[in-house]
């Protein structure tokens, strides 16, 4: 092996090497003695451009590898011939360790991407600094602990999710200052908009950014402004672009990737966005650009949601989610970015339903607010979520407006849920739905429930309600959804019974694992074998993080979300914060990885899943994920000492 070929290693002088460590972690943390040593062990080898220095699976390591010019592509191959790329590696960087550390042959192809040096060390002597220097070894095993869960999702993807995809989605690496094409084209807010036309012809753009007298950009006017503004109403063209411009400008970072600038466009029903750098606007991108950078876009889907005309056109529409988030799970996205995906479809739908509605049923008689319960409300739905909904209104004046509103929201409600169950999302096995008079009721009604809860709660009644306490608002009057939350999070706060009894059912779950770390699994029945990722993996950490929510007054509803926050007001340490994100993600992705491959079955999506048929890796991971809860849940008594 090229390792070995010793007619292209030279010594080295013992300065240089000291030199170069002396700025290269963790060898920087070693005393001085201790660098003499090692510099006089080390020699350096040259590789040309191409080298591929480790083969998977065949090198025998016999040295740590440490880069001091140049850089190298890590990548692994499978049965197939098919190349993942996991890895790039540049001046300081090490490759090696791993192998050495688990006395095995390389793991994965390394190859040189340009002319590189490395300083060469032998096995035994950093074997002997892992052994004898516990901080130099901590960098390398938390090194690995944090490419380890990397590799788990690899994994995922790569052995469970079939490539049906040609070519790569570019959602998730391509930055939106990289689809910049020119500087942006400005036009004054005085100028006429036939002159905007004009220009917009002569340079073959679809917008322009206004500007005000300083030249400051004010506002953007599109090639759809002056359709549907001007001629379609019948407006002259004399008129000054201000009279039609769009302001304030929707803009993005330029450092942002794809998907992000994709959120915001689905999310606020624009085409158009702007691109900021360090505070500048940079050029204007559009929706065009990304659906031309990537085949299958959501942008189809969106558009296709948004341009029906009819509710039946709708019923085929959710069907199609799967397919995109099978999409985003092959290019490697996290769950967060699922999830937000799947929300804003979701939330289109139903936004394009209740909007059709009202045509057919007529403006409703008080405004009203649609709230989203449970993972709806979190926004952390997955495949074909059970409905979980409720309607607000407005408190009506006098009998008669009561009546009316009643009526009205009665039938709107039954016929939404029924449109919605044909459009693909089943009904909620707890009829916590519009449907239901229960939870279609004015606000003042809604205000008295969640002080029930909330100022005296029954531990069985509190149990019930929690799927109440993720409430968004979905549709409507948004304003109505906003200020309930804000009366429900002042009242939690104080309410220590409550928010008690919530913490004494936190602490009732435990991690599915045995004393010997083993899985505990489901001894009989439909699912015997299998191990319900949701309630006994998810769950603890969404009620983790809703109860330190609740008692800390966060607003936020949606997990991570919650979490961030959490951290970031420093209620839990980052460390903390960090083992719990990860831990929950990477059983979220197990879940949708595992739905994906029921529903492509011909199955209805669960939440069991065998730990047989997991990988080694996979296993792994997960039992260290579980073994998180046993830390949540430590918290939590800290929190709460009088339980």
């Amino acid at each position: 092996m090229r390792q070995q070929d010793k007619k292209d290693v030279h010594s080295v002088t013992p300065e240089v090497v000291i030199d170069f460590l002396k700025k290269t972690l963790p060898f920087n943390e070693l005393d001085d003695e201790t660098l003499q040593k090692i510099a006089s062990e080390c020699t350096v080898d040259f590789f040309p451009k191409g080298t591929t220095i480790f083969r998977q699976d065949e090198t025998v390591v016999e040295y740590l590898y440490i880069i001091q010019k140049g850089g190298v592509k890590i990548y692994l191959k499978d049965e197939d011939g098919m190349v993942t790329l996991k890895d790039f590696r540049g001046e300081g960087s090490y490759i090696g360790a791993l192998p050495i550390i688990q006395g095995t042959k390389a793991n994965l192809n390394v190859e040189t991407v340009e002319d590189t040096f490395c300083f060469l060390l032998k096995k035994e002597t950093f074997l002997d600094l892992i052994q004898s220097n516990p901080r130099f070894a901590q960098y390398y095993l938390k090194s690995f602990s944090e490419k380890f869960l990397r590799t788990a999702y690899a994994e995922l993807r790569q052995h469970r999710v079939a490539p049906k995809t040609e070519g790569t989605l570019y959602l998730f690496s391509v930055q939106v200052g990289d689809l910049v094409k020119g500087k942006p084209q400005t036009v004054p807010a005085s100028a006429t908009l036939q002159s905007a036309a004009a220009r917009m012809a002569e340079y073959h753009i679809g917008s322009l950014l206004v500007t005000d007298e300083s030249g400051k950009i004010v506002g953007i006017v599109t090639d759809k402004d002056l359709r549907t503004k001007v001629v379609a109403q019948g407006r002259s063209i004399d008129e000054p672009v201000a009279n039609i411009m769009v302001s304030p400008v929707e803009s993005i970072s330029s450092h942002k990737v794809c998907f992000d600038a994709l959120l915001v466009m689905m999310t606020k029903k624009i085409h158009h966005l702007a691109v900021e750098r360090q505070g500048r606007i940079i050029g204007v991108i559009t929706s065009h650009d990304i659906m031309v950078l990537q085949g299958s876009s959501p942008l189809y889907l969106f558009r296709e949601i948004v341009s029906q005309r009819t509710i039946e056109g709708l019923y085929p529409l959710s069907q199609k989610v799967p397919l995109i988030v099978r999409t985003l799970i092959e290019e490697g996205a996290k769950p967060n970015n699922i999830t937000r995906m799947i929300t804003v479809l979701n939330d289109h739908i139903l936004d394009k339903l209740l909007t059709l509605m009202q045509e057919k049923l007529g403006p409703p008689p008080v405004p009203f607010c649609w709230l989203l319960m449970g993972s709806e409300g979190r926004k952390e739905q997955t495949f074909r979520t059970d409905q979980d909904n409720a309607l607000m209104y407005a408190d009506p004046e006098g009998e008669a407006l009561k009546k009316e509103a009643e009526e009205y929201f009665r039938v709107f409600g039954q016929e939404a849920i029924e449109h919605l169950v044909k459009c693909g999302y089943p009904r909620c096995p707890g009829n916590i739905m519009a449907s239901n008079p229960k939870w279609c009721q004015p606000y003042s009604v809604w205000q008295n429930y969640f002080d029930d809860w909330v100022l005296r709660p029954e531990p069985k009644q509190v149990l019930h309600a929690t799927i109440f306490f993720d409430f968004r608002p979905g549709y409507g009057e948004l304003n109505m959804g906003y200020k309930l939350r804000e009366h429900l999070n002042k009242m939690t706060q104080r309410q220590e019974i409550f928010l008690l009894h919530l913490a004494k059912d936190c602490l009732e779950s435990r991690p599915p694992l045995t004393f010997f770390k083993n899985f505990i699994v489901e001894k009989d029945g439909e699912h015997k074998n299998r191990l319900d990722i949701k309630t006994r993996g998810l769950v603890p950490f969404v009620d983790f993080a809703r109860l330190l929510s609740l008692k800390y007054g966060i607003k936020e509803t949606n997990t991570l979300g919650r979490l961030e926050l959490l951290y970031q007001n420093e209620h839990i340490s980052k460390e903390l914060y960090v083992e719990t994100v990860e831990a929950y993600e990477f059983q979220m992705q197990l879940r949708f990885v595992h739905q994906l491959q029921m529903m492509e079955a011909g199955k209805q999506p669960d939440n069991y899943i065998n730990p047989k048929e997991l990988s080694d890796l996979e296993k792994q991971t997960l039992k260290e994920a579980f073994a998180v809860i046993v830390r949540l849940q430590a918290i939590i008594k800290d929190v709460f000492p009088m339980i």
